[in-house]
């Protein structure tokens, strides 16, 4: 049965929605952070990948949040997808997403309260009646300033039953347009889903105008099953993130769930917009802005996710590719030729191969990553994509940060004392520095914290070749600590010790963005 809904008109009742989170709930996870560039051309990529609603932000969280709602919202047009902001269900959250969003070609106000008794008495300190009152008051106050509310039932999967139809019967009434029933904490088993859902679609009146929502947790690992539990039991809208990333153990993995409907349509006869072959580019633009990679065996994105090393595996694939792959690698984005450039390739061949691995460039980011790309020629025998996507997005993606490394030089050997000097740009001013340490890479921080002083607590340092062969590129990772805070950053270099350097300020230019957030105040009775 279709359904008419606010932002999406007439919707047939096999298309699925996808809502993705990764700039709100996934940013939440320990280390992850993204400056405002980085979440505009994250956004950009969401888009692109055919993402209908973007959850940009939690409006109220921080200046820093508010401006990023806002300018997400102000970057698409009517034809672009819906933009959401997250408020909790009280006057001040909503009036501050209200705010966000108004320059949104088409805007979501999603509202989250939590109803199960646990949360409501611990968390909220408040009885079930009033969280009814609540949740009928919250809704109308967002419809007051947007057609398209989202109502969140928090932890509902743990939620009594009674209760949380009430809730949901309230909330429709209100004017909600979305009821969305998290699985806030991984708790459930895929039937735990499909009988919440079943539930409400059988007793709460009202129900079948409105969009059924899935937001599932991977703490037991069973996020995406829980998802596709909740589509064959009438859910039409999943939430998830690019990569899976999240709290904890993190979410549904759009991805997954993308080509789980693509390669199952026996199972799961149902449509949507994702753009599949951009899913492997939208994982490394992610994995490239948080420092963080993805796990080489994971699902559909992983670098060992089409690869095949059992003799039997490779000889069965050499004959058909069907009978170890169930989908082949170019359906999400993977390519078989990463044999490039050379050193006297030209800049017209440079942008074509940056055109099909997925990257658009205006001409002075190209200008920038192309004179590293010669450099790079210069000194590796063979350029890979894998080099390419590297340097790119250093010089890219990372071209809006506040601090930025200018000039290094290291003196270390046998028997010296290692010493590093450096230069920083940090907010548009020059900074030197020098120091020595227990071996090149210490120096080398130490000198960074020289040029601009900081304290914080190195937990990771990992150096990775990004391809073979002893002139290839190190990627190196570092965590830092700073007041309980954690941010990861990566660096990609020949030279270990400028990835290295390249790593260290990456995070420090995370840090500095989680110092500016602060948490929202607590909302009780």
């Amino acid at each position: 049965m279709a359904i008419n809904h606010p932002s999406f008109g007439t919707l047939d009742d096999n298309r699925i929605i996808f809502f993705d989170t990764t700039l709100r709930d996934g940013e939440q996870s320990p280390g992850f952070s993204m400056n405002l560039e980085e979440k505009l051309r994250m956004a950009e990529a969401l888009a692109e990948l055919g993402v209908d609603v973007i959850e940009a932000g939690f409006a109220i969280a921080s200046p820093g949040d508010f401006e990023s709602v806002q300018s997400i919202a102000r970057k698409f047009a009517k034809d672009g997808p819906v933009v959401a902001s997250l408020g909790r269900a009280n006057p001040a959250d909503i009036l501050r997403s209200a705010e966000a969003l108004k320059p949104a070609a088409r805007k979501r106000i999603h509202i989250v309260l939590a109803t199960s008794e646990l949360h409501m008495r611990v968390k909220l300190r408040m009885t079930p009646e009033e969280v009814l009152d609540l949740t009928t008051s919250s809704v109308a106050l967002g419809r007051q300033h947007s057609d398209d509310v989202e109502w969140s039932a928090e932890d509902g999967s743990r939620s009594d039953p009674d209760f949380l139809c009430r809730c949901v019967e309230a909330a429709i009434k209100a004017g909600a347009t979305t009821i969305n029933i998290p699985d806030t904490v991984g708790y459930s088993m895929p039937e735990d889903m499909a009988r919440i859902f079943r539930d409400l679609r059988n007793r709460v009146p009202g129900i079948e105008k409105v969009i059924l929502s899935a937001h599932n947790h991977n703490d037991l690992g069973m996020a995406v099953a829980n998802t596709i539990a909740a589509i064959q039991a009438g859910v039409r809208q999943i939430e998830s993130t690019i990569n899976g990333i999240g709290e904890r153990a993190g979410n549904a993995s759009l991805e997954e769930v993308a080509m789980a409907l693509r390669t199952r349509r026996d199972a799961l006869p149902y449509s949507n917009n994702i753009v599949s072959q951009k899913l492997l580019k939208t994982s490394k633009l992610l994995a490239t802005i948080t420092g963080f990679d993805v796990q080489p065996n994971k699902a559909i994105v992983g670098r060992n996710a089409f690869a095949h090393e059992s003799g039997i595996h490779q000889d069965g694939v050499l004959k058909d590719a069907s009978t170890y792959e169930i989908m082949t690698p170019e359906s999400v984005g993977w390519t078989k030729n990463s044999l490039v450039l050379g050193k006297h390739s030209g800049r017209a061949a440079f942008r074509d191969k940056l055109a099909a691995l997925g990257y658009t460039v205006g001409d002075n980011q190209l200008n920038d990553a192309f004179r590293r790309f010669k450099d790079l020629a210069d000194r590796k025998k063979v350029v890979y994509d894998e080099d390419v996507v590297a340097l790119v997005d250093d010089e890219v993606v990372r071209g809006n940060d506040r601090v930025k490394l200018l000039a290094l030089t290291v003196a270390t050997g046998l028997g010296t004392k290692p010493m590093a000097t450096l230069a920083l740009e940090v907010d548009g001013e020059h900074h030197d520095g020098m120091a020595s340490g227990d071996g090149a890479v210490d120096a080398t921080f130490n000198a960074i914290r020289n040029a601009f002083p900081h304290d914080v607590a190195l937990k990771l340092y990992a150096v990775q070749s990004v391809t073979g062969g002893t002139d290839a590129q190190a990627r190196v990772t570092v965590r830092m600590e700073e007041a309980g805070k954690l941010v990861d950053g990566q660096g990609a270099d020949t030279d270990t010790i400028v990835a290295s350097a390249r790593a260290y300020v990456h995070a420090l230019n995370k840090l500095l963005v989680k110092r500016e957030r602060t948490a929202p105040a607590a909302l009780t009775a």
